[in-house]
């Protein structure tokens, strides 16, 4: 008799720059996430698949669990603990280097309420030189919480994510693909186009520039003659002075941020790309309801 086939929903949730996007890059296969150094990356919830010959799997990245300052900040922290509700396993992601003495245990209270499975990823494992290190820390987080499975990986060397990957086929319910076998994500291509821009905002510009960018997507459309991807974008920011940072001396900065995006980009749709990127100011965006909304922050809350 062949394997039967399994599908279902698995959330990955933990504490701001854990790791989190990198492994759903990890365990998709293809950049599905922005990855950056800077904690609170990710904004909204974003879906990635992947396909192995008897499973589907659809994980959901998230904002990380923090206390939300402001209402862009209340949104994301309602965005991930709503994550836990109705998927089939939680992956709560935590760093391997943390001390067992002084776990944050607030980041565990989400969990409190899940009806799923949990399983504890204890990542960055590449940054313990001895393993052994580890044994206090996964002992902790036994008493802390009832994890089904505690598991060392590394998101950044690829180290037991394999393993990984198998103990969630095992925990999906025998069920049909709700994907066709080459979607790889539920959202739309101008989700994607925007964050590739914010992701390179993110690695470009400093201090509080970033977490005031918002991306929109005016126009996408495929043009014959040239060939390409035609895509024009603005870049939000709150203050004139961030526009000033964004664009750059002689528009240098913006001209980075378009170079780096578009190689991204024509990796993705494999095919050449011209972006066509501008800057506005609209002052306070993130306490504004109607820019939330319009810059789809509501969509997923």
């Amino acid at each position: 008799m062949p394997a039967p086939h399994r599908a279902g929903f698995v959330a990955l949730v933990g504490r701001p720059n854990v790791g989190k996007s990198t492994l759903l890059n990890r365990l998709v296969g293809e950049k599905m996430a922005i990855v950056s150094p800077r904690p609170q990356t990710t904004r909204t919830r974003i879906t990635g698949i992947r396909h192995l010959p008897h499973a589907q799997i659809v994980f959901v990245d998230t904002p990380g669990l923090h206390a939300g300052a402001g209402r862009l900040g209340q949104l994301m922290s309602k965005t991930a603990e709503r994550a836990v509700e109705d998927v089939d396993l939680v992956c709560f992601v935590a760093e391997a280097t943390e001390d067992p003495a002084h776990l944050d245990l607030t980041a565990l209270e989400p969990l409190r309420s899940c009806r799923a499975p949990v399983y504890c990823c204890l990542n960055k494992t590449d940054l313990v030189a001895a393993k052994s290190r580890l044994l206090p820390l996964i002992a902790a987080y036994r008493l802390a919480y009832p994890f089904a499975e505690i598991v060392p990986i590394s998101a950044e060397s690829g180290q037991h994510c394999d393993r990984l990957l198998e103990l969630i086929v095992a925990a999906l319910p025998e069920r049909p693909a709700y994907f066709p076998p080459d979607a790889l994500t539920d959202q739309p291509e101008t989700f994607w186009v925007a964050e590739a821009i914010r992701e390179k905002i993110f690695r470009l510009t400093h201090q509080e520039v970033p977490y005031a960018c918002a991306v929109r997507v005016e126009e996408l459309t495929e043009r014959r003659r040239p060939e390409c991807l035609y895509i024009r974008a603005t870049i939000f920011v709150e203050r004139d002075s961030q526009r000033g940072i964004v664009i750059g001396k002689g528009a240098a900065m913006l001209k980075r941020i378009g170079a780096a995006a578009r190689a991204d980009l024509e990796r993705f749709f494999g095919i050449k790309v011209y972006l066509d990127l501008s800057v506005r100011v609209r002052s306070d965006w993130r306490k504004d309801e109607k820019a939330l909304r319009e810059f789809g922050f509501l969509l997923t809350s």
